[in-house]
């Protein structure tokens, strides 16, 4: 879908490198390793991403280094559309007819960003009849690749409501935070 959207396939790796690895810092010659392009096409791209101050740019010695502008316009919405082409999400929708009759599966921009969770929250919730034996070695291959523990919830569609209505804050907490719908519409979860 994204090739529609974005014509140029490097500018889509380029992008899906610097979203999927979030906060970290690229130089050129990894740059073409890691996406697998020519170099003259990257540093093209390069300069058009970093033109339109999509990525900042820093020379360090002999070296040309770029990272994520998060003060970018568009930030967010890009760090939500490239979420949603994660191997997270990829497994999921893969998968989605084995993992149960589905309403909701979201998951929180801190995901993304790869910030550590306290105890008491989560990344992901699932919201349906769900086959948590199918959802299970999802999470167990998703986490080695994202190098600790990604905790979720599964509920049903009467406990989500029973639990939304009288203001349980567990879920509230998770609601109120930025989130990515992989499945279903943000305003039918929030109502």
């Amino acid at each position: 879908m994204l090739q529609y959207l974005i014509p140029s396939k490097t500018r889509r790796k380029i992008l899906e490198l610097f979203y999927h690895k979030y906060g970290e810092v690229f130089y050129l010659r990894r740059i073409v390793r890691e996406i697998a392009e020519e170099v003259n096409a990257v540093k093209r791209e390069l300069d058009i991403l970093e033109k339109a101050k999509v990525l900042h740019k820093e020379k360090r010695l002999n070296k040309v280094f770029y990272s994520l502008n998060k003060g970018f316009l568009l930030y967010d919405e890009f760090l939500r559309i490239f979420t949603k082409t994660n191997s997270l999400a990829k497994l999921i929708h893969k998968n989605f007819s084995k993992l149960g009759k589905i309403k909701f599966i979201t998951l929180s921009t801190k995901y993304s960003k790869k910030i550590t969770i306290k105890e008491d929250e989560i990344y992901l919730l699932l919201v349906g009849l769900v086959v948590v034996p199918e959802l299970t070695p999802i999470v167990s291959e998703i986490e080695k690749e994202f190098g600790r523990e990604i905790n979720y919830t599964v509920m049903t569609d009467d406990e989500f409501a029973f639990r939304k209505k009288n203001n349980d804050p567990f879920i509230w907490r998770f609601l109120k935070q930025p989130k990515v719908m992989l499945v279903g519409v943000e305003e039918e979860l929030l109502k």
